[in-house]
């Protein structure tokens, strides 16, 4: 478990450090892959499922990250407005960015709240909470990557 999470750090490092791309969307897209394949290993060495588990709970975590990646892909909309208004941030903007903020917030914690109830369907109540505890350390740590390189707005 230790090497996968050391190679899920790796990753995240990678994701966050610049490299040559055609564009940063390619490169973006490229790292979220990456870190995408690298958070499948955690999962799977993480939830020891059964065989009878096996099956249903991986056809629900691709469901699952599938929503997730189209809620994670309106927080880095969000990012990149921010980076593109940075210099010129008006009051508007910001209040905007904020509750785009907090919308994308509340959606994450309604698809989760939503697929906790779908989990526990296929695995017991203990796993599906060790599996969102697991999805919320790596958001943890890729939101940590996310505010040390975001800088702070400024104001007047």
């Amino acid at each position: 478990m230790k090497t996968r999470v050391l190679l899920f750090f790796a990753a995240i490092t990678l994701a966050t450090t610049p490299i040559m791309a055609q564009t940063f969307d390619d490169y973006l897209e490229v790292a979220r892959e990456v870190l995408s394949a690298d958070k499948k290993a955690i999962v799977a060495e993480t939830m020891e499922l059964s065989e009878t588990e096996s099956a249903p709970f991986w056809a629900l975590y691709n469901e699952y990250n599938a929503e997730l990646y189209k809620v994670h892909t309106k927080r880095v909309n969000i990012i990149k407005d921010y980076a593109a208004n940075y210099e010129t941030l008006t009051n508007e903007k910001a209040d905007e960015l904020w509750k785009a903020t907090m919308s994308y917030k509340k959606e994450l914690l309604s698809l989760n709240q939503s697929y906790y109830k779908k989990f526990k369907k296929i695995v017991s109540a203990n796993k599906a909470v060790l599996y969102f505890q697991v999805e919320s350390k790596i958001d943890t740590l890729i939101s940590a990557e996310l505010a040390e390189g975001i800088p702070l707005v400024i104001t007047d």
